[in-house]
């Protein structure tokens, strides 16, 4: 099975997830162009190409097989438009809290996805100063005052998540702390951040148009605190799968696999015994 993460995040995010998933399938996890240890992109960043990267992750790494396959947020994008373009490859699809709200961009939604292009360029900028390592150090070490005061420079939005993504990170095993602190000093993550921004603001309907066929069994993980639109919103991606449901994390925030890692894994586990059930009478 292969991990798919956030628009923003790396191969760490499933930390708590995949060394469980992997005491029962071949479980992998990587980083997209630019993030974490991915070199810089070679080329302007598209939904298509974003695509055609994965199927290339996937053709390495389990050439020949079928693959479950979990994305979480933005990277539920890319595991179901995969899954349109190469359903006989696809054993089963794990979508974490797939933000589908942001694929119709409304004026509100555009200002927002424009605001945190320009954040990230200008993360891009204080990463090369070495700002952001030391205001990482300094959060990360229960002192944060003096990054919260320089993040309020640029709104009451930036201090708020900065904030909210320090306290996400804590939730990981403390061994990776370090190493997410260290990538995220790199101008390179800020940049890449700012380009797939870009891909979901200009090609919103587009991804939403790729959807994979009926037969391809799909799970949707909700976060907990979603408003019962967003919940009736992953329903009708559930509905759209012959055999598709949707969990509800009730104890979970959007990033479900640090609130409750067991649900992913015990999904995951689902699907792979019901392919194995599938070669079996086969």
């Amino acid at each position: 099975m292969v991990f798919e993460s956030g628009i923003a995040a790396s191969s760490l995010s499933w930390s708590l997830v995949q060394p469980a998933v992997a005491a029962f399938t071949q479980a992998c996890a990587y980083d997209r162009a630019g993030l974490a240890w991915s070199e810089a992109p070679s080329c302007p960043r598209t939904f298509d190409r974003i695509v055609d990267e994965f199927a290339t992750v996937v053709s390495h790494i389990a050439a020949g097989q079928r693959c479950v396959l979990v994305g979480h947020s933005f990277g539920s994008f890319v595991v179901r438009a995969y899954a349109a373009r190469h359903p006989e490859r696809v054993a089963g699809l794990v979508l974490v809290d797939p933000p589908t709200e942001w694929l119709s961009v409304t004026r509100q939604r555009e200002r927002l996805l424009v605001g945190a292009r320009r954040l990230s360029r200008i993360g891009a900028v204080l990463a090369h100063l070495g700002v952001v390592r030391a205001s990482l150090a300094l959060l990360s070490g229960g002192a944060p005052a003096a990054p919260r005061r320089f993040a309020q420079l640029f709104g009451p939005t930036a201090a708020r998540t900065l904030e909210r993504l320090v306290g996400e990170v804590r939730k990981l095993p403390p061994e990776v702390h370090q190493i997410v602190q260290a990538h995220w000093s790199q101008p390179k993550c800020f940049q890449a951040m700012a380009d797939y921004l870009r891909a979901l603001a200009d090609e919103g309907a587009a991804i939403s148009a790729l959807c994979p066929p009926r037969e391809v069994p799909l799970v949707v993980i909700s976060a907990g605190n979603q408003p019962p639109d967003q919940i009736a919103a992953h329903q009708l991606l559930a509905d759209a799968a012959a055999r598709g449901r949707v969990v509800v994390a009730e104890r979970s925030a959007h990033w479900v696999q640090f609130d409750e890692p067991e649900i992913i894994v015990q999904v995951v586990r689902d699907l792979v015994e019901r392919e194995h059930r599938r070669r079996d009478s086969s």
